[in-house]
């Protein structure tokens, strides 16, 4: 699951982007286009994205390569496999569209290398999930567009962020650290939205650009810690 960005002044508008259907469709036409073209689907926020998360895992004194790490809204896997391709061999996927976890392991047996996936959602209940994958807790949980698509939800979407919120704490080992990269929430919002769970690390380096005589960025990365 991920998302466009939908960025609106003083909040946000429900959108399709923040339900189910959508991206099970999406999904579904990734998957189909796949199986007949080889066709990895949507890179969302671009390979540049993938790589500076990566970069910043794979270099940082605070992480090692035996580190569990839980990909939310995994989508085709791109970034997992990234990981792997590094030396990262503990990985886990989740996403709760079953389109889109069979596309990620198609793509995954295309490269000839292994990672576990799951059909889950982040905003079940924790830590009472019948998901495996939701009831083990991690080194590092990533997210690239997920927050972003919950935040777009028509359905009580102040809701399910909050609840999102306390998950992901659910899913951190104490010493975990959670790594977000957001298109629709500033840096300045997402400290503020998370200030009562989390931490900030630290904030990976994103393209600046200058519009109006005003800067800015289009994607925010942020690295969190558990407040304990």
């Amino acid at each position: 699951m991920a998302a466009p960005c939908d960025t609106l002044d003083g909040g946000f508008e429900s959108s399709k982007l923040g339900t189910k259907q959508y991206w099970d469709g999406a999904y579904e036409r990734e998957l189909k286009s796949f199986q007949e073209t080889g066709d990895e689907g949507e890179v969302w926020f671009g390979y540049d994205s993938i790589e500076r998360v990566a970069d910043w895992i794979e270099k940082s004194d605070l992480t090692q390569k035996e580190n569990s790490i839980l990909d939310l809204g995994c989508g085709n896997g791109t970034l997992l496999i990234e990981l792997r391709k590094r030396g990262f061999v503990n990985l886990v996927g989740v996403d709760y569209c079953e389109a889109a976890i069979q596309l990620a392991r198609s793509v995954t047996e295309a490269e000839d290398i292994t990672i576990e996936y799951e059909v889950a959602d982040v905003l079940d209940d924790l830590p009472d999930t019948s998901s495996a994958s939701l009831r083990s807790r991690y080194d590092i949980v990533v997210d690239k567009g997920t927050f972003d698509a919950i935040s777009l939800s028509p359905d009580n979407a102040q809701g399910k962020r909050e609840k999102y919120t306390v998950n992901v704490g659910h899913l951190l080992k104490d010493t975990g650290l959670f790594i977000i990269t957001s298109c629709n929430w500033t840096k300045e919002e997402l400290l503020k939205l998370f200030d009562t769970a989390f931490t900030l690390v630290d904030a990976i380096p994103t393209p600046v650009f200058k519009f109006g005589g005003k800067t800015g960025n289009s994607v925010t990365s942020l690295v969190f810690k558990k407040r304990l």
